[in-house]
This record gives C-alpha cells, structure tokens and sequence, in this order.
C-alpha cells in the first residue's frame, strides 16, 4: 500500500502520486489508496531549524521529529521531562477493540468529520480456535454487529477501514503508513512499532485520539531522551529481538517511563527495517514513550519494496532531518555491542526477568517453572514479518530433513495478509505447516488472549514460549498458572522442536529420526521476498467522498455497544469522606484493571465491560483477588458489585494502588470504568504515562503520594477526603485527610502532574465536556 498522510500544509509542499505501474505491479483496486499523499518535509525542516536556533543545541532524532511537529515553533516552552508540549500528528490509527469507544468519544463530540487521516485496523476480536479460515469467518459472524458499526461510523466521519483478516495494525502501518519523519499517534500500546521506519509513532487512549481527529493540538509531556548506542554487528542465533529482552533486563518494566528510547550507532546497520520495527515494538514493556531508529539504506529498500519509492527519494533529499545530530545529549545511555549479545528468553509472568537461553534451562529447574514446552506461538505484532517467518522456516526445515516435527504444539500468525499470501507463495508456511505448525487468522490472536485453548486445564502449572512482547499472569490463556516466556520466533521454533526449555540451540544436540545426533545451524531468511511482495486480498476500504447521508446505527438493546452520556462536572469544591474500594498490591496493569480475553467483545458498551473492572487486581486486605468488604453492607462482594453499591448509594469512592500502577495496554477502558462506577481519584506510588493521561481526560484525578511510603498508611475502612481543589493548580500538591476507624486523623500530602488545560478537564468532567464547551 501507499502512504496516506497529510501534514498541516504549507504552499511548497510536494505532491506525491501513486504511479500506475506500482498499481499495476500491486494488484489490487485503487480503493486501497488515497489518490493524493502527502509527506511534508520542508514543514518538518522549518520548524526543527526554527527550534535548533532557540536551543541552540544539537538535536537528538526524537526532538527533531517531535519538535518538527509542534503547533507554535518559535513559542512552546520545551524541558525536557517538564513541559507539556501541544503537538499537531499526521495521523491517527485505531484497533477494533479501543476504536469503538474512541469513535463513540468522536460521535459524542458532535463533529462532522475527521480532520486527519484516521483509520480502524480488524485484528483484536478474532479468537484463535481451529485456524485461520476457520476462526476469521467464525468471528465475522459473532462480530457482525461492531464491524457494521465500525465500518458505517468509519464511512461516515472520514476514517478509513481494514476489514478484518487485513492483519494486524502495526504491521498494516509499516507496510502502508509510517515513514521516516511521520508522527502518528495510535490507540494500541504497541504503536511504536513504527519506529522501526524512522517514525515517531505513540500509544493512547481513545480520548486523545479524538482530539487530533478533531483537529484540535494534542499534547504531550515533553519525553527524555534514553539513547542506547549499538556497535558490532548481529549473527548467528541472536536476533533483533534479543536486542529488546537485553535492554527489558536493564531498564525493567518501568525504566523508560517518560522517555524515548533511540537507537543510534555503527550497529543499527546490521538490522533490518522490520527488525527494527520489533525493537521498537516491544519498548511498550519497559513503559517508553515510544522508541526510533535513525533513517538508513535498510528503511529505503524497505519503502521501495512496499510500493514507496518516491518517500524513499525525499526521504534521502531530507535525511539531515530524519538522523541524530553529531554531539547531541542523552537523558541516559546504554551501550550495547552486538557481537557480545545472545539469545534471550524473558519470563515468566513479567517481561523485563530476561535471561541468557543458555541459562534459562538451569534457571527454570531451580525455580520450579516446569521444563517442558506445551505449546510454542510465533507471530504477534512483534515478530511477524517476512524475515521472522524465513528464519522460523529455516529452523523447522533443518528439523524436517532430519525427519523431526514439534514436540509441542506449534503456532504461526502472519502479521497481515500480504505477509500470509507472500509466505505462502515462498513455500514458508508449507515448511512450517508439515513441522506441526497451524497458521492462524492474520490478527492478535493468542497474544492478547483471544485464544481459546484447550490442552491444559485452568491452574494446570505449564510453559509456553512465544514470539509476542507481553506475558503477564493469565494474559494470553486466562490460565494463572501458565509460565509464558518471550523470546525470537527462531528461538520459539527451536524450543517447540525440542519440547524443553532446557535446550540451547547453539550448543545443543537434537536426536534424527534415525537415531543420530544433529545440531541445528544457525537460522537464516531473507529480509524481503525476491519476488516483491503478494498483496494478498484486498481487505481496505476506503470513506465515501461525502460521508454525511451514512447512518450508523446502535441499537438501544444491544449488549455490545452503547452511545455514550457525558460525565457529570466537577462539584465545585473538595471530594469529601470517599471509601477505599480496595487497596490493590503489586503489580497491577490494565490487564488487572480491564481485563481482555473473554471482555474483549463488550469494549463498546461502557456499562457492560464495567463489569471487569479492577477483577485481576490483588486486594491487600486479604491477599484474594475480586473480594472486597462492602462498608456499607460489611458483606464481602465482587469489585464492580461493591462499586455499583456505593454509586447507587450516592457513596464517592478511590482506589490505592502501588508502583507503575496501569502500565501495559492502551485500553482507556481502565480509566472509564472507574470513571464510570463513581471513582473520584486514583492514589498511588507511581503511574505508567498512557494509564495516567486516560485517568485525567476520564475527570479521574491520579494522585501519587509525596512519599511513597504513605501507601502503608492506608488502611481498607478508612474514609478519604481530597483537599485543596478550589485552588488546584499545577505543581502545586493536593492533601488527603484520612480518618481511621478509631476515630484519629491524618494529612498525607499527594502529587499531581495536572498542567492548566488538563485541569479545566476536570473542572469539565471530561475533556470531552471540555471539547464540546469550546464548540
């Protein structure tokens, strides 16, 4: 596909065409693309110079992306790390699962039509079940109705539409949308993954992307810059990917909050475009900002192979722009030499317990984790391109002429149907069909838990490895007690030829069918088809011209999607006397807080998806989980039954959390459901950046305490008072009054990071309310 973006454009600007031997090479209909894209590069010039002159400084690759897209150049206030910057990105792209309440949010906000090029990617409601053809016209049927209304609203407000079976949303991004220099903004936590293309790409909440869809500035604390400089060269068994579990080992899951992670150095060279793409990709885990890569010949042959020549041209004419400038700082720097770096395996339960696979074996046996590998899962988002399937194949093919199939089980998902027909064509999937492999829909799949599995019972203690970015308790087969690790889809292949954990293919020895001993060589593929790419189906449709006659329709019984009621205003004065809900320990993510799986299909209608809100989380209290004592009736009760109680009782409540509090998914919906059950703030020791921001558009106050060890404080029947908001105002600490059960008081101080426009959200009751006052 082509690139379809528009910067705000000034005169000069170049128009690119699509050429029609590029749509006669492609196959497919013009319906896939916008006639006219546009890439504004003398517009990111200007205002990077214009910038560079104010700080009169080097400039990082980041800051001359992000900076390049600043609403007003010559005055934003830019500290790093301090200051909210008001931004103005190319583009918008939703997944099915937070697109519907994102174009509720724009249905609600009374605007005609989208004022940025949007579009709405198919790939979170397809359940993995028997196989691809299977499984996609399965959920076709189930989904039926919020397809309809995906596609009806996309018509009608200007938003293009991937069907479902197009592939997953990041890698429809690289393949048709991101390019060196874009900013695109995206409502999966997974949007960097067009880093990998030289964009600056950014996971949030629906809330925010209907602020740009609505052509207002969207705004962003300004991130630190984390450089990790990469020398050496990778070879052998070692993959981008371990170059992601490496800097997950040191950063940990929380390492990059607040900062873009950017790649520089002689060994970026040695990676290709799509590998850099799932470096990128998977920064989501250490809590980045988003992450990027400098522009190089990799990204050009890339561009030039998906159909993008004439990007590629300007992007070289402008490649001063698109790279780091020599003697820039860095907020921190990691060094890292690739040809020191090895295989890794991260896990279990968290993504950042990374461990060399020569050691994971050893490791697992002292721990407990069991050996064997029940099921390995290639694919994801992660690690689904072309490249990753012909390592995987040559991997599975070594093992096939030695007359081997998987111990374990074994799964493929293609990251998109150009990559599924492509890999088809080459032979790929056949290679990794007769190892035991079955190809599933081109979407998330098992990754986000829309697995239905059935070889191990629910608290049946087992490992799976797998090729995705996440694996936290439960996440991608409801089963607290499956160990899923991380790591390369080779390294996946291996291990489920294997069937254990306590396998190093370096080293390592695999038994022939005919009784003698083999090792594998080290896997290889091809970065990019020889032949070009298979199009595939054509699975993109594009908006009507004028979208204004299209209905889309929400019926008023539907248990799937519902239109949203604005939130009512803030009061006027302090939130007095609220009820702890729950005090929640640990790690607690949006998994916890809005749990997938199983809710997926109920992420349109607010009332309902409520009802896993915060059914993950651990209550400190009792050490159980979705069991809370109801002070108003002193019955113990589920958390959204209590919560419901109190709101139907006119009872204001908070919830008291601990570290990085929200981190993992974009899903907003872990802000609306509290939101939406009567929560009134949010308190804890820290917050992850896209959870935080949500809570804030939502009216939700996030608070943390001055002193983290406050937490300790607070006990489960104590009542909360929020003091200070007649005179709420940035920088300046709120107070929480606390009352015990035994009649004592006391005042703990609680931070915020509210700037003056975010305020006036919660003032509003939402920063939707916010929008429709300024109307």
């Amino acid at each position: 596909g082509f690139v379809h973006s528009s910067l705000a454009l000034g005169h000069g600007a170049r128009r690119l065409h699509v050429s029609a031997a590029y749509r006669a090479k492609a196959k497919v209909s013009m319906s896939r693309f916008e006639p006219t894209s546009f890439v504004n590069y003398e517009r990111l010039q200007s205002n990077i110079d214009i910038v560079r002159k104010r700080l009169n400084r080097p400039l990082t690759l980041s800051e001359k992306i992000v900076y390049g897209h600043l609403d007003d150049p010559h005055n934003q206030e830019i500290d790093r790390g301090r200051t909210y910057l008001r931004l103005r990105p190319d583009r918008v792209a939703m997944q099915d699962a937070t697109a519907q309440m994102a174009m509720l949010q724009f249905i609600s906000s009374g605007l005609p039509k989208v004022a940025v090029p949007s579009t709405i990617h198919c790939d979170h409601l397809i359940e993995a079940q028997t196989g691809g053809v299977q499984d996609l016209a399965r959920a076709k049927e189930v989904n039926q109705e919020v397809y309809k209304f995906l596609s009806s609203a996309g018509a009608k407000y200007g938003v293009g539409f991937w069907k479902p079976g197009s592939g997953i949303i990041h890698q429809i991004i690289l393949e048709n949308y991101a390019y060196p220099g874009v900013m695109l903004i995206g409502t999966d936590s997974h949007t960097p993954n067009g880093g990998g293309l030289g964009s600056i790409c950014i996971g949030v909440g629906g809330a925010d992307a209907v602020d740009v869809m609505a052509g207002i500035a969207w705004e962003l604390k300004c991130p630190k810059v984390i450089g990790v400089k990469l020398t050496g060269t990778l070879s052998g068994w070692t993959s981008p990917k371990d170059v992601i579990l490496k800097v997950a080992g040191i950063l940990t899951v929380k390492g990059g909050t607040g900062a873009i992670v950017e790649y520089h150095g002689p060994g970026v060279d040695s990676i290709s475009c799509t590998g850099m793409a799932t470096i990128c990709n998977m920064g989501a885990e250490i809590g980045a900002t988003t992450s990027v890569f400098p522009y190089n010949h990799r990204m050009r042959t890339y561009l030039e192979k998906t159909g993008r020549g004439q990007i590629a041209a300007l992007a070289d004419e402008y490649s001063d722009s698109l790279v780091p400038d020599e003697g820039c700082e860095y907020d921190e720097l990691i060094e890292l030499n690739l040809d020191q770096l090895k295989p890794h395996i991260n896990g279990p339960f968290t993504p950042d317990l990374a461990h060399p696979v020569s050691e994971v074996g050893a490791i697992a046996e002292k721990n407990g984790w069991p050996l064997e590998v029940k099921v390995g899962l290639i694919g994801s988002c992660t690690n689904s391109s072309y490249e990753d399937m012909g390592r995987a194949a040559s991997v599975a093919k070594q093992a096939l002429d030695k007359g081997l199939t998987c111990k374990a089980q074994f799964t493929v998902t293609p990251g998109s149907e150009q990559i599924r027909a492509t890999i088809e064509r080459d032979g790929y999937s056949k290679i990794l069909g007769d190892v035991g492999g079955v190809v599933l829909a081109n979407a998330c799949g098992p990754c986000i838990g829309q697995w239905d599995r059935q070889d191990v019972k629910k608290g049946e203690k087992n490992t799976i490895v797998t090729s995705f970015n996440r694996n936290f308790t439960a996440r991608n087969d409801a089963n607290p007690a499956t160990h899923a690790f991380v790591t390369s889809p080779e390294i996946v292949t291996a291990l489920a030829i294997a069937g254990t954990l306590n396998f190093n293919p370096e080293t390592d020895y695999l038994t022939a069918a005919n009784g003698e001993k083999f090792k594998l060589d080290p896997p290889n593929g091809d970065e990019l088809p020889a032949k070009d790419f298979d199009p595939g189906q054509d699975t993109y449709q594009h908006p009507p011209p004028d979208g204004s006659s299209v209905k889309v329709d929400v019926s008023p019984t539907s248990n799937r999607l519902q239109l949203l009621e604005p939130f009512g205003k803030w009061c006027g004065g302090d939130l007095e006397d609220m009820k702890v809900l729950i005090k929640v320990k640990g790690k607690c993510t949006t998994d916890h807080i809005s749990a997938a799986g199983p809710w997926l299909k109920f992420r349109g209608h607010l009332d309902n998806i409520s009802n896993n809100m915060l059914i993950g989380a651990v209550n400190s209290e009792n050490d159980a989980i979705n069991k809370i004592k109801n002070y108003l009736t002193g019955e113990y009760g589920q958390v959204p039954d209590v919560a419901r109680h109190y709101k139907a009782n006119s009872v204001s409540w908070v919830v008291v959390g601990d570290d990085n509090y929200g981190e993992g998914s974009s899903r907003e919906h872990a802000a609306l459901e509290p939101r939406h059950l009567g929560g009134k703030a949010i308190i804890v020791k820290s917050f992850a950046r896209i959870h935080e921001t949500n809570l804030k558009k939502q009216g939700v106050l996030p608070l943390t305490f001055s002193n983290p060890s406050d937490y300790d404080k607070i006990r489960p029947d104590d009542t909360i008072s929020i003091r200070g908001l007649k005179t709420f105002a940035p920088g300046k600490p709120l107070t929480a009054l606390v009352k015990h059960s035994d009649g004592s008081e006391e005042a703990l101080e609680l931070n915020h990071t509210f700037n003056e426009t975010q305020i006036e959200w919660f003032q509003a009751g939402s920063a939707l309310n916010r929008m429709k006052e300024l109307q």
